[in-house]
């Protein structure tokens, strides 16, 4: 066997009610491993002690030997020098790695230059090929805060990698992804092993950690509970969990009863909308209505326009032509689930001052707090922690519980679920669907998965072809046309 690249030795992770039993790992050159496993169960907690940056209040024990250097697990800064050249990191949420003031050609190209070592002109020259290759050669000149998420995280991955780090850990690197965009990461993430170096991801994937191969480990509350070649753990699992992990795919789920009758007045109608961003049709001649208690789902490739109707229909964007209608719902009824709950919180106060300020601001009801933890899978020691220090998992469904506790009457949920494992996702979904029911609210859904909007909708909107030459809409299910 090979000398190893990275080798973990029985790293332990305690503090602030965590607690991630001994871990161990070894890979060699061309190896890859991957971590699945329920949200919050510390896959992300295991790669930032690999790097050193756990954050406050949690510490690790256990010894690392990254690229022949040893180094212990509890001084995370003796592991910055390493940063780039010979250990990267693909972070799970974009806007937390790139520069909102830089664009996006400059901040690849700067990995280029200062950690690979390239001219000025040979760094540009391999910024742009970066952006070609993910399919944005039209973002290079714009801003993170001008990008959808998908597109954001292209950017932050091929600015991670840029320095040609031999070991590779990638943190959902493909959230909020199309299929082909997807897939197209995944060709890339397996060019690390293929080169000589080596690969650690972190997914809620099961298809991508399939399609990843090496080793695969299932984590549940800190613990491995089943460890083994990808193919077999990930196609017929032992154990009790990864048993369940495996049902919980969408493509397994169980269609949820249909929208008994559909109310006479929609919650928000729109007819003839169009729309150009950056000097591409999005699309154009849209009409569509939304009536309580309807679930609508919305598909196409990223940057196609998904994000874009869901803030027209809010008025938060105006269209360019064509008008919208609304219901005389009450002033908090029109509400967004934003695809990055990392920017739609403020990280200087706790959960628990956030939910607090929400409550007292619109006079809310505080004791509906409890029962949608409960429901989402909160625990309520994460109330007193920043948005900072709990997983993309948990912080996700914190932006869910925010948002029904203002009792919509329309809700535009932009990938709600990305960043859960498939029982979390289902569990999630299922309340979601339960309570825009319930309470009559219209809920259109944004998603990449095809299974997930075939399961959960009523119809389904799709906007864009995945050439991205044009736009188009379709619709499958009965016309979003308003009657």
């Amino acid at each position: 066997m090979s000398k190893s690249l990275l080798r973990v030795d029985d790293l332990t992770i305690q503090g602030d009610g965590v607690t991630i039993a001994p871990f161990s790992l070894e890979l060699a050159p061309g190896e890859r491993l991957t971590l699945l496993g329920e949200t919050g169960s510390g896959k992300s907690l295991i790669a930032q002690a690999i790097m050193g940056t756990l954050p406050r209040g949690l510490d690790a024990s256990g010894r690392l030997v990254i690229d022949g250097e040893r180094f212990e697990a509890d001084n995370g800064a003796s592991r910055r020098a390493l940063w780039g050249r010979r250990l990267a990191l693909l972070p799970q949420e974009p806007w937390h790695a790139l520069d909102p003031t830089m664009r996006a050609a400059g901040q690849i190209a700067e990995s280029h230059r200062y950690v690979a070592g390239r001219t000025p002109r040979e760094a540009a020259t391999a910024a742009w090929a970066d952006l070609t290759e993910l399919g944005l050669a039209e973002a290079g000149s714009k801003l993170p805060g001008e990008l959808s998420g998908g597109m954001a995280q292209r950017v932050a991955f091929a600015a991670a990698s840029a320095g040609g780090a031999p070991i590779v850990i990638a943190d959902e690197p493909t959230k909020g992804l199309d299929a082909p965009r997807r897939d197209a990461v995944v060709e890339l993430l397996a060019r690390t092993p293929a080169r000589g170096g080596v690969l650690l991801t972190i997914t809620h994937d099961i298809d991508v950690a399939r399609r990843l191969g090496g080793e695969a480990v299932i984590l549940r509350q800190g613990r491995v509970v089943e460890r083994g070649p990808a193919q077999p753990v990930l196609t017929h699992p032992h154990s009790e969990y990864g048993q369940r992990l495996l049902a919980a795919e969408p493509g397994r789920w169980t269609r949820p009863a249909p929208l008994a009758a559909r109310a006479s007045a929609a919650v928000v109608t729109a007819h003839g909308l169009a729309k150009a961003r950056g000097g591409r049709e999005l699309f154009r001649e849209l009409n569509l209505s939304v009536h309580p208690g309807e679930i609508v789902g919305v598909v196409g490739p990223s940057g196609c326009g998904k994000s874009t109707l869901g803030d027209m229909l809010l008025g938060i964007t105006r269209p360019d032509e064509g008008h919208i209608q609304r219901t005389d719902g009450h002033r908090l009824g029109f509400q967004k689930l934003y695809q990055d709950p990392p920017a739609a919180f403020s990280p200087h106060w706790s959960l628990q001052r956030l939910l607090n300020d929400l409550v007292k601001r619109h006079r809310l009801v505080r004791s509906a707090i409890a029962p949608l933890m409960a429901g989402l899978g909160l625990d309520e020691r994460l109330l007193d922690r920043r948005p900072g220090e709990i997983s993309g998992g948990e912080l996700q469904r914190f932006a869910i519980l925010r948002i029904l506790l203002l009792e919509p009457c329309f809700l535009f949920a932009d990938e709600p679920t990305s960043r859960l494992d498939p029982i979390t996702q289902q569990q999630t979904l299922a309340l979601l669907v339960e309570l825009a029911r319930e309470r009559r609210c219209g809920l259109m859904l944004v998603s990449h998965d095809p299974a997930l909007i075939e399961r959960v909708c009523d119809r389904t909107l799709t906007l864009g072809e995945a050439d991205y030459a044009g736009a188009s809409v379709t619709a499958t299910g009965p016309s979003l046309v308003t009657p």
